[in-house]
């Protein structure tokens, strides 16, 4: 028999009011908990994840828009206390999970979050619920722009922002594959910081001979694709400086700038540009895929997808937690935790 668990009848969450990047934008609330339908569960939410999507988001500026007001965040974990009904959601009460939120409800900034099961993965014992709550977002992306390379044939490729937490997983990852990566920089330290982690090629950006040593070294490895998460002018310099037919997938826009692409690079040099989503590319991949993706990411959270956890900040100070993240991406994930155990 299915352990019984305590609903409540109301709950914390941190509410978004307004789309924009001013402070009160969001505010705690109590929310009255909705009656769950077929196919969905209740999460007792452990932690939200916080990224730069979740940052774009509150500001408006994401390629999703909720109906105001909502909770944010995109990726979380907890315990599931509750089922609306179904096999799937009644196998999961009980078990601690991984989520995302749901494309039109509220997200894990919150005491108590309503999601679809079919949204939901279980943690084994060797998965904390701080190493779930960023589960979804940086690995899936990482596995899936490895995959790009692989599946197209590329023999290396270029990634930007490689001192991200993302960033860091696809150096891992790639090492683990054995397939080489050059991997782009803004500051000196950040290339001691990769080269410590393994990585063999690493330039800064902020160089004066960054396109030149690019041009060299893309050339000498045959790098013909690179993953781009800043956008704006690096996008273009470095496709300028990489092989005949290279391509850039665009998965990010830490810059906010437009990205400079010279027509030359099309017409004459056969570089192309195209855009990666995970949004878009998740519904696309049949449910067995995700499995067996997931599978692999769990098997791999202990290195190659271990997430460096910065700072974890209680709901109540859900602004302070934004902020710290902003400021400082790549010192490491900031959760919004609501700080029970199993």
């Amino acid at each position: 028999m299915a352990k019984k668990f305590e609903i409540p009848k109301s709950y914390l969450a941190y509410e978004l009011k307004e789309y924009s990047n001013e402070p009160g934008r969001a505010k705690i609330v109590e929310k009255e908990l909705k009656p769950l339908k077929k196919g969905e569960v209740l999460l007792k939410v452990h932690s939200g994840s916080i990224n730069p999507s979740d940052l774009m988001f509150m500001r408006g500026l994401y390629g999703i828009k909720k109906k105001l007001p909502v909770v944010p965040g995109f990726e979380g974990s907890g315990l599931v206390i509750a089922s609306g009904g179904g096999w799937r959601a009644n196998s999961l009460v009980g078990k601690p999970v991984a989520c995302v939120a749901p494309n039109k409800g509220d997200g894990p900034y919150a005491e108590y979050m309503i999601t679809d099961a079919y949204s939901c993965f279980t943690l084994g014992k060797d998965v904390s619920l701080e190493q779930g709550a960023c589960l979804f977002v940086n690995p899936i992306t990482a596995w899936a722009l490895l995959d790009q390379v692989i599946r197209e044939k590329h023999k290396a490729y270029v990634q930007t922002a490689a001192a991200s937490a993302l960033g860091k997983m696809l150096l891992r990852l790639s090492n683990k594959k054995g397939i080489p990566g050059i991997h782009v920089v803004r500051r000196k330290e950040q290339v001691d910081l990769l080269k410590s982690l393994g990585a063999e090629h690493v330039l800064d950006s902020s160089s004066p001979n960054f396109d030149r040593e690019l041009r060299v070294l893309s050339n000498k490895l045959n790098a013909t694709i690179m993953l781009d998460a800043v956008a704006g002018d690096i996008t273009g310099r470095a496709l300028a400086a990489m092989p005949y037919g290279s391509k850039c997938v665009v998965y990010g826009a830490l810059s906010e700038e437009p990205i400079s692409y010279h027509a030359g690079l099309g017409i004459f040099q056969d570089k192309k540009i195209e855009g990666y989503w995970l949004s878009s590319w998740m519904p696309r991949q049949s449910p067995l895929k995700i499995w067996k993706i997931t599978s692999e990411i769990r098997s791999l959270l202990g290195k190659e997808f271990q997430t460096q956890i910065a700072a974890k900040y209680p709901l109540k100070e859900a602004d302070k937690a934004i902020q710290e993240y902003a400021n400082n991406m790549t010192r490491g994930k900031v959760l919004i935790s609501n700080g029970w155990e199993l």
